[in-house]
């Protein structure tokens, strides 16, 4: 339901946007407070961990986190756990797991769509077995920055911290790597270890970001400010800067405009990172066209 005004009537014209006197009282709830915090934390470190998606080629392996995530998710419920503490725990040990294979010829794909396969049932099953309610479960997977928690904050402060810390220490070998495998390994980087730490990373980043945007809509956190700074960075570093910018400002401004126009978070969220990310490319086609 809309917001009302005091006297009761609805605080929206026919257009759907609110009063700019009603924004202002959403701006001063803790709900609303959290999420922008929420937002600038998640921004340091979850389009980080996009930036090593795309630089490692593993796209699609967020659809294996986000179903290991609910398997977590089943197990805290039945447990009693913070079920969002148990799909990052999950999704972070079994992707850990199976980093090994990636320097295999085939890379991550088949053993991901594997693992997402076996995870989607398993989560069923113990949804079944342990008689947790099924539709509490999947209501995570669909989350909303509005929902944010003050433990939710620590959580994502904790992992953004982490996987920053991680990327500033280990920048030239990561982009070494991701340049080049055999080169990385010929100059001494110890590839495997870096890789294992990096997907473990990159696990808990995308299911930490559960209760911000949701499972489907994650993306607009992690991989679409990585893809747009891909076509604007001219080095691993300066992509790094812009993921977090973009992400950022494009975030906290979609945030405003789903408050002020009354719809759901996560798909404007989505759509206004969306739409700055289709700008990069416009741009990039440009100067190619240009040159």
């Amino acid at each position: 339901m809309r917001p009302a005004t005091r006297d009761g009537s609805r605080s929206y014209t026919g257009d759907r946007l609110i009063t700019a006197a009603t924004l202002s009282e959403l701006l001063n709830l803790a709900a609303v407070q959290r999420s922008f915090i929420a937002l600038a934390l998640a921004s340091v470190g979850l389009p980080i961990a996009g930036v090593l998606i795309v630089g490692l080629d593993i796209i699609t392996a967020r659809f294996a986190v986000m179903h290991l995530a609910l398997l977590g998710i089943a197990l805290g419920l039945f447990m009693g756990i913070d079920p969002v503490l148990t799909a990052i725990a999950v999704a972070t040990l079994c992707t850990g797991a199976l980093a090994p294979l990636a320097a295999r010829p085939g890379g991550l794909s088949g053993p991901m769509g594997f693992l997402m396969t076996v995870a989607i049932a398993g989560a069923l099953l113990v949804l079944s077995i342990t008689g947790v309610n099924a539709t509490g479960a999947f209501e995570l997977l669909w989350g909303s920055v509005l929902a944010t928690r003050w433990r939710d904050l620590i959580v994502i402060g904790v992992i953004s911290t982490l996987v920053a810390g991680f990327v500033l220490r280990f920048r030239q070998q990561l982009a070494l790597t991701l340049h080049d495998r055999e080169l990385a390994l010929m100059s001494g980087v110890r590839v495997d270890a870096l890789l294992v730490t990096t997907l473990m990373l990159v696990a808990a980043a995308i299911s930490s970001s559960i209760r911000l945007t949701g499972a489907l809509l994650v993306d607009s956190l992690t991989l679409l400010p990585a893809l747009a700074a891909r076509n604007v960075a001219k080095s691993f570093t300066s992509m790094l800067w812009w993921a977090m910018g973009i992400g950022l400002i494009a975030n906290v401004v979609g945030l405003f405009v789903s408050l002020a126009t009354d719809q759901p978070p996560g798909p404007i969220l989505v759509l206004t990172v969306g739409t700055v990310t289709l700008a990069t490319f416009v741009r990039r086609s440009q100067n190619q066209g240009e040159i």
